[in-house]
């Protein structure tokens, strides 16, 4: 099964109805759902989310956002190696090195998909914007 590492900007467009992103967010979150492909998120992501979510939302509504995500996902841990490796990286974009180093350590990571691709630059797996993903997925499952 395709394991797809979820970009924290891929998780906000999908809880937040953030149009015309959360279209294709949402049919990535289907696919998980049905067990096409199996997702994942740094647990870095549930902080930003967390934060992103509360500005416009109550902690409650948030918190129940949160953890039915985390009953969806599986959810990668963020360690003292993945800090080092994130720190000492080219990307620009440091919580992107964590998401990305995060993502390469568990070695279940296919595909991240973001809508970032160019804060992924130096990235060794393949990055995909969520339609470019869908686009390449429809392909590979109708062969």
């Amino acid at each position: 099964m395709t394991g797809v590492f979820l970009d924290t900007d891929v998780i906000v467009d999908y809880l937040t109805d953030r149009k015309p992103f959360s279209d294709g967010a949402e049919t990535v979150f289907a696919l998980i759902d049905n067990k096409k492909i199996k997702g994942y998120a740094s647990s870095l992501s549930f902080s930003n989310l967390y934060y992103l979510l509360s500005k416009n939302s109550t902690h409650r509504k948030v918190i129940t956002k949160l953890n039915d995500l985390a009953d969806f996902v599986g959810i990668l841990k963020v360690d003292e190696d993945i800090i080092k490796a994130a720190l000492s990286s080219a990307f620009k974009d440091f919580e992107d090195a964590i998401q990305y180093y995060t993502a390469v350590e568990t070695k279940r990571i296919d595909i991240i998909i973001t809508r970032n691709i160019k804060d992924y630059k130096h990235s060794t797996l393949p990055v995909l914007a969520p339609d470019t993903f869908l686009k390449t997925y429809e392909q590979i499952a109708n062969i």
